[in-house]
């Protein structure tokens, strides 16, 4: 399954809204296929996960989207979605992978090179490689900033690496110029009054750069050629 270049996460509090499912359908909807949605709520519990994950199923395939859970391999198995992302306090990635099976995602969220191979080695699909700038859902959190973020993937990878933390459209350029296949983004979307608006502009600044190969391809490219 190809790795989209637009994840949106969530968190407790855009879990919790009212207008949460129509929104997520509406930003499905806009990304469609170029966009992975991740059900992410570190403090809800598995039944309300659950609940919005196979409420957006539908929706999801309907429109070409890819839709995952964090955290909680168990409520993407029985959601039946596409995959899960683990973080730190999550299952082991070669577990996942085990349990998830094959054509399934497995992303894993990690903060330096060393983590980065491990986890591919493990059989992840994909990473968040972050912060790479501050973000207000990690204050007090510096970020590793555009060097930071090239230097980590300078060494080349073979799984697709995605930025996150502080990226606005304004900076999704420098981190594809950097090495990164995509971007991940929670408040750029869901503090906007219209997701779905801020999708459309995430999309075009991807689109920006996409007459020419992003750094990810780039360094694939440069890979095969060595082989």
């Amino acid at each position: 399954m190809p790795v989209p270049q637009l994840h949106v996460v969530t968190n407790d509090r855009v879990l919790a809204r009212d207008e949460f499912l129509q929104q997520a359908r509406e930003v499905m909807a806009a990304g469609g296929g170029r966009l992975a949605l991740h059900v992410r709520g570190p403090r809800s519990a598995g039944r309300a996960l659950y609940h919005r994950a196979s409420k957006l199923r539908d929706a999801a395939r309907k429109w070409g989207a890819s839709l995952l859970v964090n955290d909680r391999v168990d409520v993407a198995l029985a959601a039946r979605v596409d995959g899960a992302h683990l973080g730190e306090r999550s299952l082991p990635v070669d577990l996942a992978r085990e349990l998830l099976g094959a054509q399934r995602m497995v992303g894993a969220s990690v903060h330096g090179r060393d983590a980065l191979v491990a986890v591919t080695a493990a059989g992840a699909s994909f990473a968040f490689l972050g912060m790479v700038f501050p973000s207000a859902s990690h204050p007090g959190r510096t970020g590793v900033g555009i060097g930071g973020f090239s230097a980590i993937l300078d060494e080349g990878q073979p799984i697709p690496v995605l930025g996150i933390g502080g990226i606005d459209t304004a900076r999704v350029g420098a981190v594809l110029k950097a090495g990164a296949h995509g971007v991940a983004v929670l408040s750029g979307i869901w503090e906007r009054s219209d997701p779905a608006s801020a999708v459309l502009d995430y999309l075009a600044a991807l689109d920006t750069v996409q007459d020419q190969p992003s750094g990810f391809a780039k360094r694939r490219e440069a890979m095969e050629e060595t082989r």
